[in-house]
């Protein structure tokens, strides 16, 4: 394998670079749909819809943001009616877990919908099997990089 002589050759900054592209293209469709949550809130709803009721700290290390950060997201959606707050145990430890509330059930329904049918609309350059390929890929790569990364969330 070719040595890279510059970062912005190497993988990591394919990878950035995609990323930012797909943060704005998704940004612009939030605007767009006249959304009401930043990309940031989409992203919390759908991990707590994905995940089940979670605790702040377990929803930070999946959201990659720290603490105070994932809290403010949260205090804007429990604002808003979309999450609630409520007393769990975690290790036999009290804690407050995060559920959607039926609001936040429907909101983001119509915002993944939305988001689904613009997406479809887009002319496609790969087929469905490389697209999976790939996210098989990414998956494994991400895998990699989290036993190098040390995150402090």
């Amino acid at each position: 394998m070719q040595e890279e002589k510059h970062y912005i050759n190497s993988i990591y900054y394919q990878f950035e670079l995609t990323a930012k592209y797909c943060k704005y293209l998704a940004s612009q469709l939030l605007k767009k749909f006249e959304c009401i949550l930043s990309l940031e809130e989409v992203v919390t709803l759908d991990t707590i819809a994905t995940n089940g009721e979670m605790c702040q700290r377990d929803l930070a290390k999946i959201i990659l943001k720290d603490r105070p950060s994932t809290g403010r997201i949260l205090n804007s959606l429990e604002q808003k009616g979309y999450i609630e707050r409520v007393a769990g145990t975690k290790n036999n430890r009290l804690v407050r877990k995060i559920i959607l509330t039926e609001d936040g059930k429907i909101i983001l329904s119509d915002i993944t919908l939305k988001i689904k049918e613009y997406l479809q609309n887009i002319p496609r350059a790969f087929s469905a099997e490389k697209i999976e390929d790939m996210k098989s890929l990414m998956q494994g790569f991400r895998e990699i990089l989290k036993n190098e990364v040390e995150l402090n969330i």
